[in-house]
Parts: C-alpha cells; structure tokens; sequence
C-alpha cells in the first residue's frame, strides 16, 4: 500500500481529507506546526478521530496554545498568554512517519499529519511564517508599483505591466551537517589534519553512510522536495571497519541539498527536510549535528541561502528579475544589482537574524571558508561565473540559463531562523531596489557603484566601505585592511544584536508594509539575548571549567625546564580564567556578575577575553603535551 507523504492546497475539501484518513489508517495524528520568533516549530498530537470531528472549526479557527509553549517573550505574556494556531490553507501539508510504531490495521508506520501553520496573539500574526509571508506580499506590491510608474522597465525584460500575475520569492538551503557514532572520542588533530589535506572533500561515501545518505535521498523525493545532491563536505576522517563487519568511529561532514521553492514553502520545506535526515540517521543509530560549529578548530555546518526573484506573467511565464538583458554585456539587470546592494548595505540589520547563537558566532571565524566580511564578487569577467568562497553573498550566474540568475548568502548556518534570514534579507534588498530604480542609472553606471573603492562618494552605498572583491579576502587583506574596508565583524551575540538597536533607519526598513513590528523586533532581542547570556552562564563557563580542570600536571621523570617553564604558565592562565583570590576576581565570575546586573556589554567584552584566553591555553597544553614522554 503506497503511503501519503504530502497533500497539496488543492486537496483541502473535508470530504477529501476524510476518505483519505479511512484509506489510510496509519495516520493516526495531526500536529499543527506553528514557527515561533526563535524558530522553534511546534508539534503537538491531536487525535485524527477528534480532528475529522471538528474539521471545520480548526481549520478556520485553529487551536490554542500558551505563551509558555512558544517563544514570543514581551508579546504572550503571563496576564495574557493565549496564542491561537491559525492553519496555513495555502502550504504543503506534510506527513511524519514513525519509523519506531506502527499501524496495528496495515502495519504501516503510525504518521502525523504536520499542518504549517501561523501564531496569532491579541488578533494579530506574530510568528516567523507570518513575518516571511507579509515580506512576500510587500515585495510583491512595491515592485509591481516599480513596473507601473516605470513601465519601459517591464517593456525591458520583454513584457508589459498589465500581463504581471504576481512577483515570486524563490529561495533554497543548503544543509550541512555532521554525523557520527555516538560517544566516540573526537580526534581533533586527525580531524584538522584530514581537513588541511581535503582528504574526504566529496569523496566516496560507503558503508552505513552510504546507505543512510541514499536513504535520505529517497525520503526527500517521496516528500516532493526534489533532492538534488548529497556529497561528503570537507571535514571528517575515514571511520573504520569492526569485528562484526560494521563501521565503527564515524565521523564525516555532509552536504544534503533539495530543489528551491517560494520563499515562506522552502523554509517550510527546510523544517521538513532536517527533521527526515535527523530520524534517518538516528534510525540507524548514528547521531547528526546541525550546529553551526561542533567541534573546534575543524569545519563547521554552513546552510548557503539562495535568493531569487521573478515575475511571473497570466500566461504562466517566469522572467527573472535578476537576469540582465544581455547576459555577455552585464554581470546583473537593475533589479539585481539593486538587490545585491540593498543587502550589502543593510547587513547590520539582517546579520542579527543570520547569526544569533554562540554556536554561530564560533562558526564565522577567519580560516574555515566562513564569511566574515560583507563583501561581494560578480566574477573576473561576464563570461565567467564567480566562485570566490571567501565572500559573505555572491552572485550565481549561467549564461546558458537565465532563470539561474540568484545570489548565494553564505553566512548561515542549520539552525539560523531561515524564515526571518530570508524576511531581513529581501527586505534590505527592497531597500536597494527602490534606490536604484529612483536613481535612473544605467546598468554600467551601478556596476561602477558597486565596485568603488573605500573612501569613494556613493549615492547609496557607504563612503567609507568597499563593497566588491575578486580576491580571496583572507589572502588578500591583512586582518587591519578587513576590518577598515569591509568594516569589523561582530564578536559576540550582543555586539550582532546591536544592529537592532542602533540601525536607525536599517531597522525601519524591516518594518516596511508592518513585516515586522516594534513589538517583533524587541520580542526577537529578548529571546535572543536570554539565550545568550543564559547559555554563557549556565553551559559555556561550566564546560571551559572542565577543560580547564583536565588540565592537569603530566611531567614527571625526564622533566626538563621547558616542561616546568610551559607548565607554570598554563597555571597561571588557568587561575586567570577560573580562580578567585581574596584580591581580584577571574573572567568567569566577572562574567557571572555582568549577567545577573544586566550589563550585558561588559559581559560581552568579558566573552571574548575569556574566548582568546581559552584558545591560547588549549594550544599552550597542545604544546606542552608534546614534550611529555
């Protein structure tokens, strides 16, 4: 009997949805999956017989949660908690198969039927979905408005403005992750070393890997999401064969990567996909991570974003509204250059939702093919594509495709909010539209623009900054030239979410056509901020204790005055970081006291004290270890 992996908005009539449940017993759940202002989805069991029986009322009223089920500090509050879960009629409906129960009637696995669907509170949207939804609409509606007041600008691209239908968002990840056989002791040396020689940059995966990988595959086809590549990434070391024939000590780095969609059903479709992979592998009792930096010094998990823009015309053609008319003469069409630009210069407001976590600040270190400078390459030439890797977005070209036209963010990771990465995203590029259709400028003279050197005036763009780079920045710049020309990285969570907070007009433009709200935006902060400073209390400082106390003396016999030399050192840094005295307290109480006063800047100059000192004491131990016989 073949399984239902998805139901398309077509198929919503209640007569429909119910024949299908009696053909298909092992559904025996729906869950409405509402995304939160942290990106967590809901998922919760609602019987299918109590679901037929009050169809009608959930799907147009939908059910009620609590603020305490969610992330929405600031907005469900504990005098007013109630949150309803409004269905999306318009998403794909997925199905979640529970590969561990099944069907008594069939011997299927037992599914749940996962519905998308929006948090309202107090009458109003305030969920991730809704902010990228209400992102759709305002892109759709200003640059509809673009083409009407400019309407040799649609005669341009070849169409006139009456035969506009609807202006698209297409977006697509690319998910990478690390897999492993759970509790085996991580070899970073080995790890470092494999990665420095590219020993499994997509290699040939085998064994259970293989077949998990392919496995995978299939799922994802089964779900409509149209796999089209999986490959082993650039971090890992080759597992090896036990007594019993199986693989033991797997640790490899992977790239699982689907087809792209409109913007709010790919960040659905992303949701869907990561949950498939995480089962598949635990299923064969291999642990995945979608940290954006589990293990240091070595790889980490990058999620490539892509985004795309098209109209589409009534008689169901797509034109891209990236692509140049003449594909040899110009790297990007006005609307392309202006959407590059507008992300580019409002990256202090998107950042904050690309990177709000420890984790993601670990990942986006100079060394690890990680973004740190918000630059872009076009390429060396219109005939040749770009494929600078050092750079924070670059621009996908294929002179034999013009619907291929898109950019790739390269700063996100798995567990970035894709849903407000691709909101914040298109709305800086909104920004930037309107600025270059307002400017008149031809195509050559925005190419200019975009390629001016620091120090150059620019209609729109920064003064001071440098905004294109061919080059490998980390090759090509010293760390000081970086900082002056693409502007300094953000070195914590707090110094990223700072953006918000002094974006002046950055932050204004996010709330464009109410995509978000003050009350998003301050709600966002607080969620972010408390798990920052809860995790660098209550789970950093606790473990850099434990290195720090695996720390121990290990010379004996054969010392000589180097060990004793390095040792004394180790000591004192150790005491720095984790003892107090009766005269002065360590980083790490320091760190603790900034947190319970809220001085949340200290705190964060402390972290990245405590961050240096940490890794020069590991590579101060490394060092020391190596003398030891």
């Amino acid at each position: 009997m073949n399984r239902v992996f998805f139901i398309k908005p077509e198929n919503r009539s209640k007569e429909y949805l119910i024949g299908l449940f009696k053909e298909h017993p092992e559904i025996q759940f729906v869950s409405f999956m509402g995304v939160d202002i942290g990106g967590n989805a809901t998922d919760e069991k609602i019987p299918i017989s109590l679901f037929i029986s009050d169809m009608d009322a959930m799907l147009q009223y939908g059910i009620q949660t609590d603020g305490s089920s969610v992330e929405l500090q600031g907005i469900a509050t504990l005098n007013n908690a109630r949150v309803d879960m409004l269905p999306d009629l318009e998403a794909i409906w997925f199905v979640d198969y529970n590969y561990d129960y099944y069907c008594d009637e069939n011997g299927l696995p037992v599914g749940s039927l996962r519905i998308p669907a929006y948090l309202m509170h107090n009458g109003k949207l305030v969920c991730s979905r809704s902010i990228l939804k209400r992102t759709e609409k305002v892109l759709d509606e200003s640059i509809k408005e673009m083409f009407g007041k400019k309407p040799e600008l649609a005669q341009k691209y070849g169409f006139q403005n009456e035969e506009i239908d609807k202006i698209v968002l297409t977006s697509a990840t690319e998910l990478e992750l690390w897999v492993n056989t759970p509790d085996d002791k991580v070899n970073l040396d080995a790890l470092s070393t494999s990665q420095s020689l590219k020993e499994q940059y997509w290699k040939r995966t085998h064994g259970i890997v293989r077949t998990v990988v392919e496995k995978c595959m299939h799922e994802l086809e089964r779900y409509g999401l149209e796999p089209e590549m999986a490959h082993k990434e650039v971090g890992g070391v080759a597992s090896k064969v036990g007594s019993t024939g199986r693989l033991q000590h797997v640790m490899e780095q992977l790239e699982i990567d689907w087809k792209y969609a409109e913007a709010l059903q790919a960040a659905d479709n992303e949701i869907i996909a990561r949950e498939i992979i995480e089962d598949m592998f635990r299923n064969h009792g291999l642990e995945a991570t979608f940290m954006a930096k589990p293990l240091e010094s070595v790889a980490g998990n990058g999620e490539h974003t892509h985004l795309g823009a098209a109209v589409r015309l009534k008689s169901g053609k797509y034109i891209n509204l990236f692509t140049p008319v003449d594909m040899n003469k110009d790297f990007l069409s006005e609307i392309g250059y202006g959407a590059l630009m507008g992300i580019l210069r409002n990256y202090d407001v998107v950042n904050p939702f690309v990177s709000s976590t420890n984790d993601s600040m670990n990942r986006l270190k100079p060394g690890f093919e990680a973004p740190v400078c918000v630059v872009t390459s076009l390429g060396h030439t219109k005939e040749v594509p770009s494929r600078n890797r050092s750079i924070l977005i670059g621009v996908i070209r294929d002179l034999n495709n013009l619907m291929a036209t898109r950019f790739e963010l390269r700063a996100p990771n798995p567990l970035s909010n894709t849903y407000l990465v691709i909101a914040s995203a298109y709305m800086a590029a909104l920004d930037g539209i309107e600025a270059i259709i307002a400017s008149g400028l031809s195509t050559e003279e925005i190419e200019k623009e975009i390629s001016k050197e620091a120090g150059v005036e620019s209609f729109y763009l920064e003064k001071d900054k440098k905004y294109r780079s061919e080059y490998d920045v980390f090759e090509h710049y010293t760390e000081a030239e970086r900082n002056a020309l693409f502007g300094r990285a953000p070195a914590t969570v707090y110094e990223n979410i700072e953006g918000l907070n002094h974006g002046g007009e950055r932050v204004s433009l996010l709330k464009q056509g109410g995509v978000f709200t003050n009350s998003l935006v301050e709600s966002y902060k607080l969620v972010i901020l408390t798990k920052w400073s809860t995790e660098l209390v209550g789970r950093i400082i606790p473990l850099n204790i434990e290195i720090l106390r695996s720390f121990t003396k290990q010379h004996e016999d054969f010392a000589t005055d180097l060990d004793v030399i390095r040792w004394q050192k180790i000591n004192t840094l150790r005491a720095e970081l984790m003892k107090d005295s009766s005269s002065q307290t360590c980083i790490f109480t320091r760190i603790r006291e900034a947190i319970e006063n809220c001085e949340y800047k200290k705190a964060s100059d402390l972290q990245i004290e405590m961050n240096s000192k940490m890794t020069q004491i590991r590579n101060m131990f490394a060092e020391y270890r190596r003398n030891i016989v």
